[in-house]
């Protein structure tokens, strides 16, 4: 349970970070990269056989890591964004509840069957994103209100999905930190490009707050997913009690420490999307 524990922990600590990017005027896509190679290089040290790194390209699984690369990089900043304006509740619940689109994906790859049950959870789930994302009567309305979380939801769900299909059809299990690792490694570089192109309108380099900002993202990023797959493997924790666990538990603490931290105002309809998700997250992984 401590391993459970600690990927919580870990989990919930990144909304908060991202939250104090905002605060502390860090340039977040700087961080964001920063956190990718820290997360990367954390990656290899772990792998225990030898990387021969002209050997990756060859790997089955590379053009995939590519693909995953783009998106890791476009949903942490938009995780970032979700954050910052809407508040850690909102960005944990739209990143949790995503679940929901690995669970619609097996239905049609891997014929899984989905009782009523299930089906009432998925769009529980849907309708938790919307009322944990509004705001009260007095605030204005915003576009970004809505688009920020639903995109994260859906970007999240198609990682997850992409990562679980990678997984179970392309990479063994020795290859896996490696295959994190290059993930982390093309989301970098994914990054890197893009400063570099926008270098050549204006150039702005990073201050030593925004890399430690990086640099403790990444290490929270990596061992988040670390003792996420170390509780996995406990012998007494079946993987649909360790995934329950840990996406109600982040929900839940995400929220406690928005409010206990930053003050944010939970209304009663964002306290009932917080419900519905937890709700969601129960009926999808037990029924």
């Amino acid at each position: 349970m401590l391993d459970l524990a600690l990927s919580i922990l870990f989990s919930s600590l990144i909304f908060v970070v991202f939250k104090l990017y905002d605060t502390y005027r860090i340039q977040t896509l700087y961080a964001i990269i920063i956190n990718y190679i820290v997360a990367s290089a954390v990656g290899m040290f772990f792998y225990e056989k030898k990387i021969e790194l002209l050997e990756i390209p060859a790997k089955p699984w590379f053009l995939g890591t590519l693909v995953l690369g783009i998106l890791f990089i476009l949903v942490f900043n938009l995780m970032a964004a979700t954050s910052q304006k809407s508040g850690v509740s909102v960005a944990s619940v739209a990143t949790k509840m995503s679940l929901v689109i690995p669970v619609i994906f097996g239905l049609f790859v891997y014929n899984e069957k989905l009782g009523a049950l299930k089906s009432v959870g998925i769009l529980l789930a849907l309708a938790a994103v919307y009322f944990a994302s509004i705001k009260e009567k007095d605030v204005p309305l915003k576009k970004n209100i809505i688009l920020l979380p639903t995109l994260v939801f859906i970007g999240s769900g198609v990682i997850d999905t992409s990562i679980k299909y990678l997984e179970e059809t392309l990479v063994p299990k020795e290859e896996f930190p490696l295959f994190s690792a290059v993930v982390f490694g093309s989301a970098a570089t994914t990054g890197l490009i893009f400063i570099t192109i926008k270098a050549f309108k204006k150039w702005l380099a990073p201050n030593l707050t925004t890399i430690l900002g990086g640099i403790t993202l990444g290490i929270l990023n990596y061992f988040s997913i670390f003792y996420l797959l170390r509780a996995l493997q406990h012998e007494n924790l079946n993987s649909a009690s360790v995934f329950t666990i840990n996406n109600v538990a982040i929900v839940m603490f995400s929220t406690l420490l928005g409010v206990v931290l930053f003050k944010e105002r939970i209304s009663i309809k964002n306290w009932m999307g917080i419900t519905l998700a937890i709700i969601s997250i129960l009926l999808v992984a037990f029924f």
